[in-house]
Protein backbone atom coordinates (compact mmCIF):
# COMPACT_ATOMS: atom_id res chain seq x y z
CA UNK A 1 0.00 0.00 0.00
CA UNK A 2 2.96 2.41 0.35
CA UNK A 3 2.99 3.15 -2.83
CA UNK A 4 6.21 6.31 -3.79
CA UNK A 5 4.42 9.48 -5.94
CA UNK A 6 6.28 10.86 -8.26
CA UNK A 7 5.51 14.64 -9.27
CA UNK A 8 5.61 15.16 -12.92
CA UNK A 9 7.62 17.58 -14.57
CA UNK A 10 5.02 19.73 -16.46
CA UNK A 11 2.07 20.67 -13.85
CA UNK A 12 2.75 23.43 -11.14
CA UNK A 13 1.50 24.16 -8.21
CA UNK A 14 -2.05 25.48 -8.87
CA UNK A 15 -1.90 28.41 -6.80
CA UNK A 16 1.25 30.99 -5.81
CA UNK A 17 3.28 29.76 -2.82
CA UNK A 18 4.39 31.70 -0.59
CA UNK A 19 6.57 34.94 -0.78
CA UNK A 20 10.14 34.26 -2.39
CA UNK A 21 9.14 30.86 -2.11
CA UNK A 22 10.42 28.87 -5.71
CA UNK A 23 7.81 27.55 -7.57
CA UNK A 24 7.15 23.66 -6.81
CA UNK A 25 6.15 20.87 -9.54
CA UNK A 26 3.65 19.37 -8.27
CA UNK A 27 0.35 16.84 -8.98
CA UNK A 28 -2.81 18.15 -10.56
CA UNK A 29 -5.32 18.59 -7.97
CA UNK A 30 -7.39 15.94 -8.41
CA UNK A 31 -4.60 13.45 -8.57
CA UNK A 32 -2.65 15.19 -5.58
CA UNK A 33 -5.95 15.09 -4.01
CA UNK A 34 -6.16 10.65 -4.34
CA UNK A 35 -2.62 10.54 -3.68
CA UNK A 36 -3.19 12.63 -0.24
CA UNK A 37 -6.04 10.54 0.84
CA UNK A 38 -3.88 7.53 -0.32
CA UNK A 39 -1.35 8.58 2.30
CA UNK A 40 -3.25 9.37 5.04
CA UNK A 41 -4.63 6.23 4.90
CA UNK A 42 -1.77 4.35 5.60
CA UNK A 43 -1.77 6.04 9.36
CA UNK A 44 -5.84 6.76 9.64
CA UNK A 45 -6.98 3.55 8.35
CA UNK A 46 -10.43 3.89 10.10
CA UNK A 47 -10.94 7.12 10.91
CA UNK A 48 -14.12 8.29 12.70
CA UNK A 49 -15.52 11.16 14.84
CA UNK A 50 -13.52 11.40 18.24
CA UNK A 51 -17.26 12.37 19.95
CA UNK A 52 -18.68 9.60 21.60
CA UNK A 53 -22.19 8.48 21.38
CA UNK A 54 -24.45 5.55 21.19
CA UNK A 55 -27.10 6.78 18.48
CA UNK A 56 -27.67 9.73 16.14
CA UNK A 57 -29.01 11.95 18.70
CA UNK A 58 -25.91 11.46 20.84
CA UNK A 59 -24.13 12.51 18.30
CA UNK A 60 -26.32 15.63 16.91
CA UNK A 61 -26.07 16.97 20.65
CA UNK A 62 -22.20 16.35 21.11
CA UNK A 63 -21.73 17.70 17.93
CA UNK A 64 -24.04 20.95 18.68
CA UNK A 65 -21.15 21.29 21.99
CA UNK A 66 -17.94 20.68 20.19
CA UNK A 67 -18.54 24.42 18.50
CA UNK A 68 -15.63 26.60 20.29
CA UNK A 69 -14.61 23.31 22.27
CA UNK A 70 -12.42 20.17 22.34
CA UNK A 71 -13.96 16.64 21.77
CA UNK A 72 -11.89 15.96 24.56
CA UNK A 73 -13.95 18.43 26.79
CA UNK A 74 -16.96 17.27 25.41
CA UNK A 75 -16.44 13.77 26.24
CA UNK A 76 -16.24 14.95 30.00
CA UNK A 77 -19.49 16.68 29.67
CA UNK A 78 -21.73 13.94 27.33
CA UNK A 79 -22.24 11.41 30.16
CA UNK A 80 -23.67 13.23 32.88
CA UNK A 81 -25.73 14.97 29.99
CA UNK A 82 -26.95 11.68 28.24
CA UNK A 83 -27.80 10.10 31.73
CA UNK A 84 -30.18 13.28 32.41
CA UNK A 85 -31.80 13.38 29.44
CA UNK A 86 -32.27 10.09 26.85
CA UNK A 87 -34.70 11.43 24.26
CA UNK A 88 -35.40 14.37 22.30
CA UNK A 89 -38.66 14.53 23.94
CA UNK A 90 -36.21 14.90 27.48
CA UNK A 91 -34.58 17.65 26.01
CA UNK A 92 -36.96 19.20 24.74
CA UNK A 93 -38.42 19.85 28.28
CA UNK A 94 -35.28 20.40 29.81
CA UNK A 95 -35.57 23.22 32.23
CA UNK A 96 -32.80 26.06 30.58
CA UNK A 97 -30.56 26.44 33.47
CA UNK A 98 -30.19 23.14 34.68
CA UNK A 99 -29.15 21.90 31.12
CA UNK A 100 -26.83 25.75 30.83
CA UNK A 101 -25.22 23.71 34.25
CA UNK A 102 -24.24 20.67 33.00
CA UNK A 103 -22.92 22.11 29.67
CA UNK A 104 -21.03 24.92 31.06
CA UNK A 105 -17.32 23.88 30.70
CA UNK A 106 -17.83 23.42 26.94
CA UNK A 107 -18.71 27.51 26.80
CA UNK A 108 -20.93 29.16 24.60
CA UNK A 109 -23.18 27.08 27.25
CA UNK A 110 -26.29 29.91 26.76
CA UNK A 111 -26.79 30.02 23.18
CA UNK A 112 -25.94 26.16 23.13
CA UNK A 113 -28.37 25.07 25.50
CA UNK A 114 -31.45 27.09 23.31
CA UNK A 115 -30.22 25.47 20.07
CA UNK A 116 -30.30 21.76 21.57
CA UNK A 117 -33.47 22.61 23.39
CA UNK A 118 -35.28 24.34 20.21
CA UNK A 119 -33.49 21.76 18.13
CA UNK A 120 -35.11 18.39 19.98
CA UNK A 121 -38.49 20.58 19.96
CA UNK A 122 -38.39 20.35 16.40
CA UNK A 123 -37.44 16.88 16.42
CA UNK A 124 -40.51 16.25 18.45
CA UNK A 125 -43.06 18.38 16.24
CA UNK A 126 -41.88 17.62 12.82
CA UNK A 127 -39.74 14.26 12.77
CA UNK A 128 -41.35 12.28 15.60
CA UNK A 129 -38.13 12.62 17.88
CA UNK A 130 -36.02 11.23 15.97
CA UNK A 131 -33.41 12.67 13.61
CA UNK A 132 -33.48 13.16 9.97
CA UNK A 133 -30.98 11.57 7.64
CA UNK A 134 -31.13 14.24 4.90
CA UNK A 135 -28.46 17.36 4.88
CA UNK A 136 -31.91 19.23 3.34
CA UNK A 137 -33.64 18.76 6.54
CA UNK A 138 -31.10 18.56 9.04
CA UNK A 139 -29.88 22.00 8.34
CA UNK A 140 -33.80 23.08 8.76
CA UNK A 141 -33.28 22.81 12.43
CA UNK A 142 -32.01 25.61 14.91
CA UNK A 143 -28.30 25.48 15.79
CA UNK A 144 -27.41 23.30 13.29
CA UNK A 145 -25.23 24.06 10.17
CA UNK A 146 -23.44 21.95 7.27
CA UNK A 147 -20.40 20.86 9.09
CA UNK A 148 -23.00 19.14 12.12
CA UNK A 149 -25.20 17.87 9.65
CA UNK A 150 -22.54 16.60 7.91
CA UNK A 151 -20.87 15.00 11.44
CA UNK A 152 -24.24 13.42 11.58
CA UNK A 153 -24.96 11.42 7.91
CA UNK A 154 -21.33 10.49 8.18
CA UNK A 155 -20.83 8.91 11.34
CA UNK A 156 -24.54 7.80 12.03
CA UNK A 157 -26.03 6.74 8.74
CA UNK A 158 -23.03 6.35 6.53
CA UNK A 159 -24.14 8.88 4.16
CA UNK A 160 -21.12 10.74 2.57
CA UNK A 161 -20.58 14.47 3.00
CA UNK A 162 -17.20 16.45 3.51
CA UNK A 163 -17.28 18.35 7.14
CA UNK A 164 -15.64 21.46 7.30
CA UNK A 165 -14.18 22.53 10.43
CA UNK A 166 -10.77 24.81 11.21
CA UNK A 167 -8.38 21.52 10.51
CA UNK A 168 -10.13 21.17 6.91
CA UNK A 169 -10.32 24.63 6.15
CA UNK A 170 -6.22 24.88 7.21
CA UNK A 171 -4.93 22.12 5.47
CA UNK A 172 -7.18 22.02 2.19
CA UNK A 173 -5.57 25.25 1.59
CA UNK A 174 -2.27 24.70 2.41
CA UNK A 175 -1.92 21.53 0.36
CA UNK A 176 -3.37 24.03 -2.46
CA UNK A 177 -6.32 21.80 -2.99
CA UNK A 178 -8.70 24.93 -2.76
CA UNK A 179 -8.58 28.96 -2.54
CA UNK A 180 -11.87 29.61 -1.01
CA UNK A 181 -12.04 30.49 2.44
CA UNK A 182 -15.74 30.05 2.75
CA UNK A 183 -16.59 26.97 4.44
CA UNK A 184 -19.05 26.26 2.27
CA UNK A 185 -17.31 26.68 -1.01
CA UNK A 186 -14.29 24.46 0.26
CA UNK A 187 -17.03 21.55 1.23
CA UNK A 188 -17.90 22.02 -2.75
CA UNK A 189 -14.69 22.21 -4.01
CA UNK A 190 -13.48 18.70 -2.03
CA UNK A 191 -16.19 16.44 -3.11
CA UNK A 192 -15.29 17.63 -6.60
CA UNK A 193 -11.79 15.96 -6.06
CA UNK A 194 -12.75 12.61 -4.67
CA UNK A 195 -15.53 9.95 -4.92
CA UNK A 196 -18.27 10.15 -2.59
CA UNK A 197 -17.36 7.07 -0.83
CA UNK A 198 -14.10 8.73 0.32
CA UNK A 199 -15.69 12.32 1.46
CA UNK A 200 -16.50 11.27 5.36
CA UNK A 201 -13.44 9.50 5.57
CA UNK A 202 -10.99 12.13 4.00
CA UNK A 203 -12.35 14.62 6.18
CA UNK A 204 -11.55 12.80 9.43
CA UNK A 205 -8.00 12.13 8.49
CA UNK A 206 -7.63 15.70 7.79
CA UNK A 207 -8.80 16.16 11.16
CA UNK A 208 -6.82 14.09 12.79
CA UNK A 209 -3.99 15.07 10.84
CA UNK A 210 -4.63 18.41 11.31
CA UNK A 211 -4.25 18.13 15.29
CA UNK A 212 -1.23 15.97 15.61
CA UNK A 213 0.88 17.00 12.31
CA UNK A 214 -0.07 20.13 10.70
CA UNK A 215 -0.99 22.15 13.13
CA UNK A 216 -2.03 25.50 13.14
CA UNK A 217 1.46 27.16 14.69
CA UNK A 218 4.17 24.96 14.15
CA UNK A 219 3.10 22.23 11.39
CA UNK A 220 5.80 18.97 11.58
CA UNK A 221 6.56 19.38 8.34
CA UNK A 222 9.85 17.57 8.38
CA UNK A 223 8.06 14.18 9.87
CA UNK A 224 4.65 14.94 7.74
CA UNK A 225 3.91 12.31 4.96
CA UNK A 226 2.44 14.58 2.47
CA UNK A 227 5.68 16.98 2.76
CA UNK A 228 6.59 16.17 -0.66
CA UNK A 229 2.59 16.63 -1.84
CA UNK A 230 2.95 19.96 -0.40
CA UNK A 231 3.35 23.48 -1.84
CA UNK A 232 2.98 24.27 1.87
CA UNK A 233 0.84 27.39 1.30
CA UNK A 234 0.28 30.20 3.76
CA UNK A 235 3.31 28.54 6.23
CA UNK A 236 5.87 30.75 7.43
CA UNK A 237 9.47 30.12 6.09
CA UNK A 238 11.08 32.27 8.75
CA UNK A 239 12.90 30.87 11.91
CA UNK A 240 11.76 32.13 15.09
CA UNK A 241 13.86 34.75 16.72
CA UNK A 242 15.83 33.55 20.09
CA UNK A 243 14.61 35.84 22.83
CA UNK A 244 17.82 37.44 24.67
CA UNK A 245 18.95 35.94 27.74
CA UNK A 246 18.80 37.96 30.96
CA UNK A 247 22.47 37.62 30.86
CA UNK A 248 22.79 39.43 27.68
CA UNK A 249 20.03 42.27 29.00
CA UNK A 250 22.28 43.19 31.83
CA UNK A 251 25.38 43.46 29.63
CA UNK A 252 23.51 46.30 27.74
Amino acid sequence: MNQSIRPVPDVSDPQPPGAGRPRRRLLPVRERAAAINQRLAQIYPQPSTALRHDNPLQLLIATILSAQCTDERVNQVTPRLFARYRTAEDFARADLRELEAIIRPTGYYRSKARHIRDCCAQLVERFGGQVPRTLEELVTLPGIGRKTANVVLGDAFGVPGITVDTHVKRLSQRLGLTRHTDPNKIEQALMKLLPPAEWTAFSHRLILHGRQVCQARKPRCDSCILADLCPKIGVSLKKPVKSRTRKSQRKE
